[in-house]
């Protein structure tokens, strides 16, 4: 701006009569003064019930309005006036940028804090892990007990849960996707469960679609049932296509599948870790050293990484296969070379688990 210009500014302001100086005067004051106030005044309890303390815990639904929006504040137990609510986020222009969910907004906070937090959505979080190779049973202890969850599913059977799900599963077992699943708390416990069973389909589907044409497996359900038993199986990744080339191979070949964790699937939550050879001759839908083919249901909750090796096996010929002892196992693809690496690797030991 030229020396002129701001010359001519400064003439025509002077011309002006003193009280519109005053007014523009006293309207700038009146607004540095409002701005102060909803950043630097707290917004207090409205009843000393209110329990806070690292912050004030609130609730807000979705599609709230402004007004809306103070009262729920209002009955989580915050002193806010409505209309200076809606006033303050005008002039902070985030009226209609407030977002929902559960917010901790801080101890010394004013109005204007709160709202920017609102606006950009800085909420409190909470999130409960899936662990690939969980059982359902560990599962629906996990999620029973997250006490951030509001537990609608609790009292279900499998049955009614399946049917909320809608899965034309036999078992819940093997549904729901190992992963993290963030949600806002008291989120209903159902939805966890309905994402990571989402999640599964999707990912259960895409592995399919990569399944060759020479593939024992025949449904998807039955590429669930294998990849549950290779992520129960797998003590090293990258022995997980080697797994699945053993078992592929046996179900080609009309061999049992022989492998303990589906007897340990089968004996329930009850097992000890103590698998005894007692258990290997007992009578079970899951013993795979007495029925020939894949258990009825999978025994736990695959990768993505297991249901990929399920439809892309190593190549090999493989049969057998032993744990060495340090988290890897030796594939053979005769019986004399597989019981020379029992007699190596099991043998000289009390348990039978891992002969295969």
């Amino acid at each position: 701006m030229s020396q002129k210009f701001q010359k001519m500014n400064l003439l025509n302001l002077k011309k002006q009569p003193s009280w519109v100086i005053w007014l523009l005067g006293a309207c700038a004051a009146l607004l540095m003064i409002f701005y102060a106030a909803i950043f630097l005044v707290t917004v207090v309890p409205a009843n000393s019930n209110f329990a806070a303390s690292s912050g004030y815990k609130v609730k807000i639904q979705p599609k709230s309005g402004l007004s809306n929006i103070a009262r729920q504040m209002q009955e989580q137990g915050l002193s806010v006036n409505p209309l200076v609510l809606q006033i303050s986020a005008r002039a902070l222009f985030v009226g209609s940028r407030l977002k929902p969910g559960t917010y901790l907004f801080p101890l010394d906070a004013g109005l204007g804090r709160i709202l920017l937090q609102m606006a950009r959505g800085d909420r409190v979080k909470e999130s409960v892990a899936i662990i690939p190779g969980m059982t359902i049973w560990q599962v629906r202890a996990l999620i029973d007990a997250h006490p951030a969850l509001i537990h609608q599913t609790r009292s279900m059977s499998s049955k009614v849960l399946l049917a909320q799900l809608h899965l034309a599963y036999p078992s819940l077992e093997g549904a729901f996707f190992p992963d993290t699943y963030v949600f806002d708390p008291e989120e209903l416990d159902l939805v966890i469960y309905q994402r990571a069973a989402q999640a599964m389909q999707k990912q259960l589907l895409s592995a399919w679609s990569e399944k060759t044409i020479n593939s024992p497996l025949k449904t998807p359900y039955e590429l669930l049932i294998l990849a549950s038993i290779i992520e129960k199986e797998t003590g090293r990744p990258s022995d997980r296509n080697l797994i699945a080339a053993v078992f592929l191979n046996r179900l080609k070949q009309g061999m049992k599948l022989q492998t303990d964790p589906t007897v340990i699937y089968g004996i329930g939550p009850k097992f000890d870790g103590n698998l005894r050879k007692a258990d290997l001759s007992r009578s079970s839908p899951y013993n795979t050293y007495m029925h020939i083919g894949l258990p009825p249901t999978p025994i736990s909750m695959p990768s993505k990484e297991s249901l990929l090796a399920a439809v892309a096996p190593a190549d090999s010929k493989a049969l057998f296969f032993v744990a060495r002892g340090d988290g890897t196992s030796h594939f053979s693809t005769t019986l004399s070379e597989h019981e020379s690496a029992v007699d190596q690797y099991q043998r000289k030991k009390t348990s039978p688990i891992q002969q295969h």
